[in-house]
């Protein structure tokens, strides 16, 4: 779904606060974004205000009902944990949350956004065809630096999809 621009139940979104923590990693993990080897404490952390990074919310009342990560490398935005609260999906507020990435990264002068979604994971895959992405040509290969974080001690990539 398109964002429409109309008025809807969450208020702009605006950088999270170091106190939105526990709250935003309940949204993440309510719509299934967190994974052992990622923690989720450590990505908020790592990201939240900083020159090229932060995580916005969009507000719901009194609670939060929309939250993205963004960062970019001075060429390439990057959105990650885009994530709506689960009694408010196919309302059209994913896609506002993705317009809100893009307008934050266009603000920097950055040209091109790229995210990473698991292969397993088509209905999401599905969502951002419908609002304009499409896969690119290139491939994402990692190698772990720390064994302990795949979750195995061969040293060998996690055995589910990052």
């Amino acid at each position: 779904m398109e964002p429409t621009g109309e008025p809807t139940p969450y208020g702009a979104a605006a950088p999270a606060l170091r106190s939105d923590r526990a709250e935003v990693i309940a949204l993440w993990r309510s719509c299934g974004l967190v994974v052992p080897h990622n923690p989720p404490e450590h990505d908020f952390d790592f990201a939240l205000g900083r020159d090229n990074s932060d995580v916005l919310v969009a507000r719901l009342a009194d609670r939060i009902g929309g939250a993205v990560m963004v960062g970019h490398d001075g060429h390439r935005g990057w959105v990650y944990y885009i994530a709506v609260d689960p009694a408010h999906r196919r309302e059209g507020f994913g896609a506002d949350q993705v317009s809100t990435a893009e307008t934050w990264l266009r603000d920097r002068g950055v040209r091109n956004i790229q995210l990473m979604v698991r292969n397993s994971n088509q209905g999401v895959l599905e969502f951002y065809r419908r609002i304009g992405y499409e896969p690119s040509p290139a491939v994402v290969t990692q190698r772990w630096l720390n064994v302990d974080d795949s979750q195995g001690s061969s040293g060998r990539s996690c055995p589910v999809d990052t």
